[in-house]
């Protein structure tokens, strides 16, 4: 059968509206499309390739598990969800894990622990959840209306209730909206689809006492900012403030679709046997490969790497911005990179994503007026500076 571009419009739900190329192979930092034209990959997968496309140790860790064992239900364990279990909690300040597929279902198994947690210890009046405006927390119903932005959640009926929103930065706004109902308080180390926007250290610090004074939960949703996107394992251990629960998903398994959600043992205890589940979390192949991703992502060479890419990145940005007047900041930590365009520009992210790629360079957006740039955490130099050779190339043509 010839796949085309046209194939997706007679086959697919039309919510999605993807690129007219369709990508083939991937190597490394570099993609290749039917016609075979290369690109340079800048969006990893919307921060999830975090070692590029086909990396070695993740091929060889998929390759072994498929020759063992597929798949179990959770009426079984296996060693592979166990071994990476026990690494996630030996790096992290968490004592338990569940896995999930996806960052939506790990948030969805925070947010139900919070409540059961606070039903249990405190009674059925301690419903309330606090998030922040322009947050993105996934795209189940519960997921999506805790997530601040309402063009996502609006128009399916009813939402799940006792849900309040406030301004990320504002802790007074915050302040005024707790007290002993709140149950939990769900945020981003770093807003991604936001904006790529970044937490005051005194906003996080002032976040966590408050949580604290309220008997709340602080869950932090480093989908996208774990597993080494900011340059440490996750972002929490850079802005001295530990969470009570951590979703984590994207780049944990560097393409291969899993979740996790991390906590305390005091914590995990009111999730008993039947209250949640997952058919496939915890899959031995999944888990496989996660493992894998993790023994190359959980080291000085690729966290510290990280750092000096972001240098990189920024210093070629700020340079392309002095040509070429288009961004008013250049913002973000580790490889997870916004560019704000200047007023000239505002709402036309699409357009340099679209123009990028017409010149071979994968980039994202980030809301309507930021580019994000969110590549492999060990991408080399020689690709970092040709892809923003070709991005430049791509702000030339459209800014004349």
């Amino acid at each position: 059968m010839k796949v085309t571009r046209a194939t997706f419009n007679d086959v697919m739900v039309p919510n999605y509206n993807p690129a007219k190329m369709i990508p083939v192979k991937g190597e490394g930092s570099r993609v290749w499309d039917q016609e075979g034209k290369e690109y340079v990959d800048f969006a990893g997968g919307i921060a999830v390739n975090c070692l590029g496309h086909c990396h070695p140790a993740m091929v060889n860790a998929l390759t072994e598990q498929g020759n063992k064992l597929w798949h179990l239900s959770n009426v079984f364990t296996n060693e592979p969800a166990i071994r990476l279990a026990k690494k996630l909690t030996d790096a992290t300040f968490a004592e338990r894990v569940y896995f999930a597929n996806s960052g939506a279902e790990a948030n969805e198994a925070a947010l139900k622990l919070a409540r059961r947690w606070a039903l249990d210890k405190f009674g059925a009046e301690k419903d309330q959840i606090i998030a922040f405006t322009k947050g993105f927390h996934g795209r189940t119903f519960f997921t999506v209306t805790v997530g601040g932005q309402p063009a996502y959640s609006d128009g399916f009926g009813p939402k799940p209730g006792a849900i309040e929103h406030v301004d990320y930065n504002d802790l007074a706004a915050l302040e005024a909206q707790m007290s002993e109902r709140t149950c939990a308080v769900m945020m981003e180390p770093l807003q991604g689809e936001g904006g790529v926007i970044s937490p005051d250290a005194d906003f996080v610090k002032g976040v966590r006492e408050l949580c604290d004074k309220y008997n709340a939960l602080l869950i932090f949703d480093e989908v996208q900012t774990g597993f080494g996107r900011t340059g440490s394992l996750y972002a929490y251990q850079q802005l001295g403030v530990t969470p009570d629960i951590l979703a984590t998903a994207k780049a944990l398994g560097g393409g291969f679709p899993i979740g996790a959600m991390l906590t305390t043992a005091a914590i995990a205890e009111h999730l008993k046997p039947g209250t949640h589940g997952s058919t496939y979390g915890g899959n031995p192949l999944a888990c496989a490969v996660a493992e894998a991703v993790f023994d190359v992502v959980n080291t000085d060479e690729v966290l510290q790497g990280v750092k000096a890419r972001e240098e990189l990145f920024k210093t070629k940005l700020a340079e392309i911005n002095e040509r070429h007047g288009i961004f008013k900041d250049i913002r973000g930590q580790g490889l997870l990179i916004g560019a704000e365009l200047s007023e000239a520009y505002e709402g036309k992210a699409r357009d340099f994503l679209n123009a990028a790629a017409d010149e071979g360079v994968m980039v994202l957006v980030a809301g309507l007026s930021v580019v994000r740039f969110t590549p492999s955490l060990i991408i080399p130099e020689e690709d970092v500076l040709e892809g923003l050779a070709r991005f430049e190339k791509a702000v030339a043509k459209l800014v004349g």
